[in-house]
């Protein structure tokens, strides 16, 4: 992943040595940002699957799955992976919730969203895209680790739709219009998620008919 992604600030926003400040320092020495992405894919390809695997029934998901699941992903990579940032990030001018409050929001979360929604078993679609959407666009305005929080979201709310019953999920809805979810997100700010639950609606309809 590329730091310059983010706007970062704070003494651990460390770069691979060689890379030109454009890798994070990683455990792989990787320093060309094209060879760190397939990396990051691979692995998330790995923990995807592994996550499809390991359907959870009746378990209320908590912070440390969050964490858990982060880790899962990124642990052959990254050092810090599954631990909360110690670095504060802002995107595109938009800040992230700073690093010092992140363990308070993210026991928040856990008695919020996550205790509200989880476990998913017996929920409709329209259910479901509904505790997909709180959770997710929560999360990312959190935004708890220093990298993968949007990919870490999607893996979270996989592991949702495995207990929910509906298994993988097709996210294509979601890239094919960024704008749109990043003003979804922003609205959540506002306790507005109809533009993410709008999201996820398509996420799931998508998904039913790759399924079928």
């Amino acid at each position: 992943m590329r730091p310059g992604k983010y706007e970062i600030a704070g003494s651990q926003a460390e770069c691979e040595p060689g890379s030109r400040d454009l890798v994070l320092k990683n455990l792989l020495g990787i320093t060309d940002p094209e060879e760190m992405e397939e990396a990051e894919s691979r692995e998330l390809v790995r923990a995807t699957g592994q996550v499809l695997d390991s359907d959870q029934p009746g378990h209320q998901f908590t912070a440390d799955d969050v964490r858990y699941l982060h880790r899962l992903w990124l642990e052959p990579i990254y050092p810090w992976a599954g631990e909360y940032r110690s670095v504060n990030v802002s995107k595109d001018g938009f800040p992230f919730a700073s690093a010092h409050a992140i363990p308070t929001l993210m026991k928040q979360f856990e008695q919020g969203p996550l205790q509200e929604w989880t476990p998913c078993e017996g929920q409709g679609p329209g259910e479901h895209a509904e505790a997909l959407a709180v959770t997710h666009a929560e999360l990312i305005l959190i935004h708890p680790f220093r990298e993968g929080n949007g990919r870490c979201a999607r893996l979270l709310a996989l592991a949702m739709s495995v207990q929910a019953g509906y298994g993988e999920l097709d996210f294509t809805p979601m890239d094919e219009d960024i704008k749109g979810y990043v003003d979804a997100v922003h609205a959540a700010m506002d306790r507005d998620y109809n533009p993410m639950r709008s999201i996820f609606d398509r996420v799931l309809e998508r998904s039913e008919r790759d399924a079928t």
